[in-house]
């Protein structure tokens, strides 16, 4: 068995074994899945911009072309130097095209797969637990433990501390998916810039999900592309009292979590699938239209509106007189990205 324990993940990423050059990352924590794949890919090469030494794949295109993946293992990199390849396991059996790379393995060529939540008997699972040159790394949902020790991590990186009372609140609010909580705390010291000590008052206007149900209408017709409903909701949505700030707030964990959505739709999962795994799930009201703008948006695309947001709430909390046109007009830009549906 070449299965790594959960709690020795983290380690292995550090110093990867030589003498397993292909690693499967997978797990019910898509957002864990991909930041440690990531984190493996830059450990195994010296530049992961350089093409020549690093390689992305999508899963479905090697269904079609099995050969390719051992092929891409054994080409030599045109500047020597440590190569990788990293595929991202879609909807389609790879397991053929695993299988091959097994029994000609290289020793010049880390071979690292991203896949969603695989139960023991799934074909590449099985492949990979089973070869002596593989190893499998899960990713399971946060513990308490490693929810604080991520609060430590951003909270360090951005020269913060955080209030007891506060850091009680944000655990509770944390978990479920990796890449969704970095980017709250990400979102949380953004907003606490300027300050020393992260307050409860902080996270409570930042990370809580209070009354988001009363601004479903302006953050769905925005991440729909719907740019002709987005002002009449906005205005609902301030006539009912919610603050241009927390509307920003809210259109921020929107985004956290179609993204969330869409690496479990992309790691295989049907996107109906993925809207009733969300946290929470979709409501079976709001299905068709979440379900639209999960077609339109891509993973990275779905980043960058995170930081645009998050950089608006930052340009509204230092002019708070405008706060409500920079929300707006955010939004609006938004739905206008959504419906150019670019890469």
């Amino acid at each position: 068995m070449t299965a790594v324990k959960a709690a020795d993940v983290d380690r292995f990423i550090a110093r990867p074994d030589p003498r397993q050059p292909i690693v499967l990352i997978y797990g019910p924590d898509a957002g864990l899945a991909h930041e440690r794949a990531e984190a493996l890919a830059k450990a195994s090469v010296d530049d992961v911009n350089d093409p020549f030494a690093f390689v992305r794949i999508e899963g479905d295109e090697l269904a079609g072309n099995p050969s390719r993946l051992v092929e891409e293992a054994h080409t030599v990199p045109l500047f020597g130097g440590r190569r990788a390849v990293l595929v991202k396991a879609g909807s389609r059996n790879i397991a053929p095209a695993v299988e091959m790379v097994v029994a000609q393995p290289s020793n010049e060529c880390r071979v690292i797969i991203e896949a969603g939540d695989l139960r023991k008997t799934a074909p590449l699972r099985a492949l990979c637990e089973k070869a002596k040159t593989a190893a499998t790394l899960p990713c399971y949902l946060d513990n308490a433990q490693a929810i604080g020790n991520l609060i430590d991590e951003e909270m360090r990186a951005a020269g913060l501390t955080l209030a007891a009372d506060a850091r009680a609140v944000l655990a509770a609010l944390l978990g479920g998916d990796r890449l969704a909580s970095r980017n709250e705390l990400r979102k949380l010291a953004l907003y606490a810039q300027g300050k020393e000590r992260v307050e409860l008052a902080d996270v409570r206007a930042v990370v809580s999900d209070a009354s988001e149900q009363e601004l479903d209408g302006v953050l769905d017709a925005a991440f729909a592309g719907k740019t002709g409903d987005v002002e009449t909701e906005f205005g609902r949505a301030r006539a009912g009292g919610s603050a241009a700030s927390a509307i920003v707030s809210a259109a921020i964990r929107q985004a956290a979590n179609l993204h969330k959505m869409k690496l479990a739709a992309d790691s295989g999962d049907s996107i109906e699938f993925a809207m009733k795994r969300g946290t929470p799930p979709v409501h079976f009201s709001r299905e068709k239209i979440v379900g639209d703008a999960l077609r339109a948006w891509s993973q990275p695309r779905l980043l960058r509106a995170m930081e645009q947001l998050a950089d608006a709430s930052l340009e509204a909390r230092r002019q708070p007189a405008l706060a409500e046109a920079i929300a707006q007009r955010t939004l609006l830009s938004i739905a206008v990205a959504a419906r150019r549906r670019e890469t």
